[in-house]
């Protein structure tokens, strides 16, 4: 048995009301076309088949191209002549390659590989040439109705807009996913008569199988989130709160606490440890991982950041950095890309690191800013200290020793360093290194030595001490 997919993703999607095309539009962090390549992708690894995906593409073919790359093999549908025409643009690719064909469409961002793996094999034992998902719902949403023969099987698929009255009331409908037995598939598509508007329809396939007396078996699928089709923006917001229910249902079920999910947003790529709570109103996106134990938000945005074990992070943002386990941050931190915090280290409220990393057990106090510099272990950073790390034309790093104590408003003008044990005073603007066992005062910031060096010999001390004596 061999499996090929085509994913139908030609359409106008003019009820999006969008300068790009539906298959584009972005459900979880994905666009819908990439999300159902990634579905297909899984389908054909379970039957150990090496077919790429085709893709019928229409409407902004190249952006679509771009975007999926080189994980499909595309055929373009030059006039939209329907969904059977589509799905015929793919015979010269998968003719006599595949056994069977799964048909679908990009617009369904939450199907689920194990949902088609039940359809292929639910067509691969039936002795009929296709088989298709149905769902039962009161709002048909313009779907096709099923109609079925005494014994359960499908005779035809009724568009809505050519339904009598009585076909109206069926609440079974097409939800548009099909596995055909592929000679039989591509021998009929031009077996087809157009419609009254000149386009041929896949939902025409039903009846030919009937009247060959290989009609077509439904399988009815009970999780209509699932099987959502988008068409409009209200159809992509409900595919979005469906996502959001499926990823946090499975966080939660893990081991980790989301006080309020109908306000907390994860992506599927994201993971997160046993034991770490979530709070409400908080995004994370991404390749983010975060570790056990710890409280992460309200109102706080991760995106693309790895977060150790027992962190608290507060109503603040993250992006691309890495933050090591016990690091407490917030409320109201920005951490850029580049930032990485070691063990241990406080990060007080509104605080901004870019490009830099803070040593173990480092405190930086409020309403501060580190750039493009790289901060030892044990340091204190008082509030209101800025790194001055651009000078117009590049970005220069600033570099403090461990056991450094930074004094509130000090201003450290890169490229300077400030040496182990080193201090600069309230206020003071740093243009030069500081050694040592120094402190700079002032603006700008003179030296003067506080202490010895660690390093110094006892007759280096002996003038220190005698200036403490004067003073």
């Amino acid at each position: 048995m061999r499996i090929a997919t085509v994913v139908l993703a030609a359409g106008q999607g003019t009820r999006m009301k969008s300068s790009k095309a539906k298959v584009l539009h972005e459900v979880g962090g994905k666009p819908m076309v990439v999300r159902s390549i990634e579905t297909a992708e899984k389908l054909t690894a379970l039957y150990s088949s090496s077919e790429r995906p085709v893709v019928v593409v229409g409407r902004d073919a190249d952006a679509v191209k771009s975007i999926v790359g080189e994980r499909a093999t595309f055929v373009t549908q030059a006039e939209l002549l329907g969904t059977a025409h589509a799905v015929a643009q793919a015979e010269s690719v998968l003719r006599g390659k595949a056994t069977h064909v799964v048909v679908y469409y990009a617009d369904m961002p939450l199907l689920e590989v194990e949902t088609l793996r039940s359809l292929v094999e639910s067509q691969v034992n039936s002795t009929g040439v296709l088989t298709l998902l149905t769902v039962i719902q009161d709002d048909p949403r313009g779907f096709g109705r099923i109609v079925r023969n005494e014994f359960g099987q499908v005779v035809d698929i009724v568009e809505e807009r050519e339904a009598t009255s009585e076909q109206l009331k069926i609440k079974e409908l097409n939800a548009g996913v099909y596995c055909f037995q592929a000679d039989w598939l591509w021998d009929h598509l031009s077996r087809l008569k157009t419609r009254s508007n000149g386009e041929y329809y896949l939902t025409d396939l039903p009846a030919l199988s009937a009247i060959e007396n290989q009609p077509g078996l439904p399988i009815v699928h009970n999780d209509i989130e699932e099987l959502i089709g988008i068409n409009t923006r209200v159809h992509l917001a409900d595919a979005e709160a469906a996502l959001r229910r499926r990823i946090n249902r499975k966080l939660m079920l893990s081991g980790v606490t989301i006080i309020d999910p109908a306000t907390t947003y994860i992506h599927e790529s994201v993971s997160i440890g046993q034991d770490t709570v979530i709070l409400p109103n908080t995004h994370i996106y991404g390749a983010t991982q975060i570790g056990s134990n710890c409280e992460i938000g309200p109102d706080t945005t991760i995106i693309d950041s790895r977060v150790g074990n027992s962190c608290e992070i507060r109503n603040s943002v993250i992006e691309e950095a890495i933050i090591e386990d016990r690091v407490n941050a917030g409320p109201y931190c920005h951490l850029r890309k580049g930032s990485h915090l070691e063990a241990g280290v406080h990060m007080g409220n509104f605080g901004e690191v870019k490009n830099s990393r803070l040593g173990a057990g480092t405190r930086m106090g409020h309403f501060s800013y580190i750039g493009d510099s790289d901060i030892g272990v044990d340091v204190n950073i008082g509030a209101g200290t800025i790194t001055a790390n651009f000078d117009g034309v590049r970005k220069n790093k600033t570099i403090v020793g461990d056991h450094a104590f930074i004094g509130s408003d000090s201003i450290l003008v890169a490229p300077v360093t400030i040496s182990n044990n080193a201090r600069t005073a309230a206020g003071s603007v740093v243009t030069r290194n500081v050694p040592e066992g120094h402190i700079a005062i002032g603006v700008p910031a003179r030296m003067r030595q506080i202490r010895p060096p660690a390093s110094a010999s006892v007759d280096q001390q002996q003038p220190l001490q005698a200036e403490r004596k004067e003073t």
